[in-house]
């Protein structure tokens, strides 16, 4: 049998994720230290783990309703306003997911009919493309610079957008770069989904992570937004919650109904032991993910300062936990630096080229990481670069 007749053109078309390749090349080689992986080195709090574990013991192993639990859905929606601003009705505008993929997933086969636009700055997280192409979508790439710290313009989306175009996905603070863009460098952002009356899609899973007095500004409370933007967040990063899988989407009804019908038939819930979990990280956990938070900033000083050091053009990054160091320098592309890096120094970092055309000549490193090993990640990358610059 053949199975190659069978596989849809539509899923053939989707380029394999560039991450999981460097994934499999430092896997198979003893000794490396990775700086690749976008996942905390930490582990959730144990305030998280015990109250999952206490809900296994209550035997709260069924189903929840679709939506997740309400107190969850009560949890995120004050949350939500206390910290952001922005008020959502827990009952009809909140739905709890499998992580923030599910969530866009879910949202863009809900929004697009074949041949839609939707725009995505460039360079991005690898699923934003590929679940537009999965939704029968046409994933179109917006550059962005190093010169303006790969932080998204007006003028770009201008230059891009069509008839066709139906929706704009962004994420900031951003994976791959670390970029953070204020409230003020959105407006004129809001201002063009305004004009072409879009749907902005806004992955804000890096929300709680920003640095050097940096403030976080939810897309959903600029002026006009909040009836037209669909933010998805989540557990993962800022609790180190990854491996429990527990996300959320918040929207007006109108969006959600749809999203939640998608969910209903192609997931039926969020696992039950993580939402409870995810109700205790929201009520009891802000100090945990303060200290982690300081942790990754004061290993985000190191790099920073390490690969400038070195000689590499580098912008301090101010959200997440990734810094995008320029490396053309060195006359190699993304990738043939990352293979050699790992071959000759056992240390992996991302090609930029995964992230779309723009990450062409740089490297993501992630600084989720023990300090100890960034301090030495450095030191061999120092030496690695030396060898090659031209």
């Amino acid at each position: 049998m053949k199975w190659d007749e069978f596989i849809s053109d539509n899923v053939k078309a989707i380029k394999p994720s560039g991450i999981r390749k460097f994934f499999d090349i430092a896997n198979q080689i003893e000794g490396v230290l990775s700086l690749s992986i976008g996942e905390p080195d930490f582990a959730a709090p144990d305030k998280i783990i015990d109250a999952m574990i206490t809900s296994l013991k209550e035997k709260k192993t069924g189903y929840t309703g679709n939506s997740g639990l309400p107190e969850l859905r009560a949890a995120i929606a004050e949350y939500f306003e206390a910290h952001y601003g922005v008020k959502y009705d827990p009952v009809s505008e909140i739905i709890v997911t499998v992580g923030v993929s599910e969530g866009l997933a879910m949202a863009l086969l809900a929004l697009v009919e074949p041949g839609d636009e939707v725009l995505i700055p460039d360079p991005a997280y690898v699923a934003y493309p590929a679940s537009v192409q999965l939704a029968g979508g046409v994933p179109v790439m917006v550059p962005t610079y190093p010169e303006d710290d790969f932080k998204l313009s007006a003028e770009a989306l201008e230059k891009v957008v069509t008839p066709k175009t139906k929706a704009l996905v962004i994420g900031y603070p951003n994976n791959p770069t670390g970029t953070v863009m204020t409230a003020e460098e959105l407006l004129p952002i809001a201002e063009f989904a305004r004009k072409h009356n879009l749907v902005v899609l806004a992955d804000e899973i890096y929300c709680e992570l920003v640095y050097g007095g940096t403030q976080f500004t939810t897309f959903a409370k600029l002026p006009g937004m909040r009836e037209r933007t669909v933010v998805f967040n989540g557990f993962s990063k800022a609790w180190a919650m990854t491996g429990m899988r527990l996300g959320y989407v918040c929207a007006p009804k109108e969006a959600i109904e749809p999203v939640l019908k998608l969910h209903q038939y192609a997931i039926m819930s969020a696992n039950t032991q993580a939402q409870y979990g995810g109700i205790t990280a929201l009520k009891e956990c802000a100090a945990e993910v303060e200290e982690m938070r300081r942790s990754y900033d004061e290993r985000r000083k190191v790099i920073y300062q390490g690969l400038k050091d070195m000689g590499l053009p580098v912008f301090e990054p101010k959200g997440a936990f990734y810094i995008f160091p320029d490396i053309r320098c060195t006359g190699m592309t993304s990738s043939d630096f990352c293979e050699k890096l790992v071959q000759e120094e056992k240390v992996a970092v991302v090609p930029g080229s995964a992230f779309g055309d723009c990450g062409e000549g740089f490297v993501r490193i992630s600084y989720a990481s023990s300090m100890e090993n960034i301090k030495e990640s450095l030191v061999r990358m120092g030496r690695f670069v030396n060898k090659y610059r031209k």
